[in-house]
């Protein structure tokens, strides 16, 4: 395995600053309640205006998104729905007979509220309002808020607006940042207090998200985005280079990596990455190039089976298979956090349109935990019902084994229900207790 271009600098965004400035925000908001959002709301956002958006607004908000963006918004919705339905349709609730008279089972149950964060800055996320509201809604969660920056003097842009209302959010606040994940945990503006908290943002919202985790839920410690190409010979090095720079533009810290068997590949695309760079808008230029110069990664392997232990060591969030036997990939690969395969499809598409969620893990989380789904917003939760013949069993060894570890107090719950539900028989259940 060969290194053809190394990475200078590592994504990693647990900076002390960062962690300290999120932390006296989030004990003011704590202490001074909706003041502090107000406050903060002015200072970062620029914000003076309604933070509960209005019906009015969102109507003419509508109004100002063009008719192909909405069959657009609409199209990238309907996939989205259909997957999260087809994932709510893989979980069940159930019911077994463990023992005679004993029966034990489990049921699926949403959370009662969940908070939406959508990313703004340099960029309108419309897709992410469409992955964590939609997702939510097919939970079935019962509300379901909503934030995003606003812009100074205009709100939440009309797109934004549009998606997280035909996607089903109860409440849309004017709020970005720190501020907007508080409000919705703390259950500021008369909502109900968020159960979870999903949807990505920068390094301050990721924190602001980790340092709740605990009083809420949330999706998942989100850092830097992050995309691996495994590529052969078959590949076509223009669109590997495309698709590198494509997501090479989220930030200056986001990875892009290049695996591959093939060296005229790897140098034809580190030759072409550097002018489809010089070809982007300015604003995406230079988050593109500090991410190819300082994060991006190529490799050369000698095997297929080289590459795959190469993608399951770094667990990308994004892994793209550009190469020959497609099948054979997707039953190797296991530490990811969406797999792409073939050309014929891309993290774009994954990215705003395609239907499996775009809120995925990254820094190698994909080792342990998958993206956000359905699932996320559901409860599993087991019950259990006894009859009295089934009761004995389970009571002479719960008396038994608690009174090994020591806890009398356990064993006596037992003894009770053998006192009252068989009141003319001995058993034996460990030290000699009347009850």
């Amino acid at each position: 395995m060969i290194y053809l271009k190394t990475a200078t600098k590592s994504a990693d965004t647990d900076h002390q600053d960062v962690r300290d400035l999120v932390q006296v925000m989030l004990a003011r908001i704590m202490i001074e309640g909706e003041k502090a959002v107000r406050d903060y709301s002015r200072t970062f956002d620029k914000w003076t205006g309604d933070i509960i958006v209005s019906r009015e607004t969102l109507a003419a908000a509508a109004s100002q998104v063009p008719e192909q963006l909405k069959r657009d918004i609409r199209f990238a919705h309907a996939n989205i729905r259909r997957f999260a339905e087809a994932q709510r349709a893989t979980l069940s609730d159930c019911a077994i007979e463990i023992l005679p008279g004993l029966t034990a089972g489990q049921k699926q149950i949403p959370v009662a509220a969940a908070g939406c964060y959508v990313p703004g800055g340099r960029y309108s996320h419309v897709a992410s309002a469409i992955m964590t509201i939609t997702t939510a809604k097919v939970a079935g969660v019962p509300h379901i808020a909503a934030c995003s920056p606003p812009r100074p003097g205009v709100g939440i842009p009309p797109a934004i607006l549009y998606a997280m209302d035909l996607c089903g959010a109860d409440v849309i606040l004017n709020l970005g940042g720190v501020q907007g994940v508080a409000a919705m945990a703390h259950g500021h503006f008369g909502l109900p207090k968020a159960d979870i908290l999903v949807g990505p943002g920068n390094q301050y919202v990721a924190e602001a998200k980790r340092m709740l985790f605990g009083q809420v839920g949330i999706d998942m410690f989100a850092g830097p985005t992050d995309s691996m190409v495994l590529a052969d010979s078959s590949a076509d090095a223009e669109m590997v280079a495309y698709d590198l720079v494509g997501q090479a533009e989220h930030g200056y810290n986001s990875p892009v990596w290049l695996v591959t068997t093939d060296e005229a590949l790897a140098l034809a695309v580190i030759r072409l990455v550097p002018d489809l760079i010089g070809s982007l808008p300015e604003v995406n230029r230079e988050s593109a190039r500090a991410a190819w110069d300082n994060m991006a990664e190529v490799i050369l392997c000698t095997s297929r089976e080289e590459m795959a232990a190469v993608a399951d060591r770094y667990a990308p969030e994004h892994l793209h298979v550009q190469a020959s036997d497609l099948d054979w990939w997707l039953g190797r690969l296991t530490a990811y956090g969406s797999l792409f395969l073939g050309e014929e499809t891309t993290v774009a598409f994954g990215d705003k349109t395609s239907g499996p969620n775009h809120v995925l893990p990254t820094s190698g989380a994909a080792r342990y935990t998958g993206g956000l789904s359905v699932h996320k917003f559901m409860k599993t939760v087991t019950w259990q019902r006894a009859t009295r013949d089934a009761a004995r069993p389970l009571a002479e060894a719960t008396a038994r084994i608690s009174r090994l570890e020591g806890m009398e107090g356990h064993a006596r719950s037992a003894d009770i229900r053998l006192a009252k539900f068989f009141p003319e028989e001995t058993f034996d259940v460990g030290l000699d207790v009347s009850v």
